[in-house]
């Protein structure tokens, strides 16, 4: 009872600790969600609404993607960002943006994927009423979007929450370096093992408080598209 006294202090306190690692957290896997719905968005829909050679493969590749453990991935961005990988020069590893990256890889299977299943369900009629209409090109898309919007939030909420609660990438990439990338999954992960449970059991109330809002959030939108 006073570990759970002194986490629920640390978040009324507004620990400055506590504060820069919510602010880290939210930051990477924000930035990691918007380039993954720039680049999954779009795709989601060409995988729906084009058909070429291959493309029953593609899905099938990225739909298995989206089990890729977190630390697959980040060995795998770990042997092209560190010192004697092809990107070493760069000097990526232990930074940011080498975290941003991996995370990057690892939600974008997430969005592509759950953004060609909403658009799998859309009314076929839609499509051609907007071409009927004179929609074309970029316009076309834009107007699928929008009538998908719910839908389409829904998948990037959904991707939010993946990232922001993974570890093994975090960790392996961003090296979990106080003030600079130190995440709340990482920094549960060790004050766990130093045995100090207050601050991570602070960070464990928070995620839990963000995966509830995502949560409602995502319903909210689906019932009301």
């Amino acid at each position: 009872m006073n570990v759970l006294t002194e986490a629920f202090k640390l978040i009324l306190s507004g620990d400055p600790e506590l504060v820069e690692i919510c602010l880290t957290s939210l930051r990477f896997s924000a930035i990691s969600i918007v380039l993954a719905s720039l680049a999954g968005i779009p795709l989601g829909f060409f995988l729906k609404l084009r058909d070429f050679p291959g493309r029953k493969m593609v899905l099938v590749v990225i739909n298995s993607l989206m089990a890729l453990p977190t630390v697959v991935v980040g060995l795998f961005v770990y042997s092209l960002v560190a010192r004697s990988g092809p990107l070493g020069s760069l000097g990526l590893l232990f930074t940011p943006v080498a975290v941003i990256i991996g995370q990057f890889i690892l939600v974008l299977p997430i969005v592509t994927s759950m953004v060609h299943g909403r658009v799998s369900e859309m009314d076929p009629r839609l499509p051609e009423t907007l071409r009927t209409l004179g929609a074309s090109g970029p316009r076309y898309y834009f107007m699928l979007v929008r009538e998908m919007k719910g839908s389409i939030a829904s998948a990037v909420l959904a991707g939010f929450g993946r990232v922001i609660g993974e570890v093994g990438v975090s960790m392996m990439l961003g090296g979990n370096i106080r003030w600079y990338t130190r995440t709340i999954t990482t920094t549960i992960s060790l004050e766990t093992s130093k045995g100090e449970f207050e601050l991570g059991l602070a960070l464990g109330i928070i995620l839990m408080m963000i995966a509830f809002l995502l949560n409602f959030l995502t319903h909210r939108l689906v019932r009301y598209e």
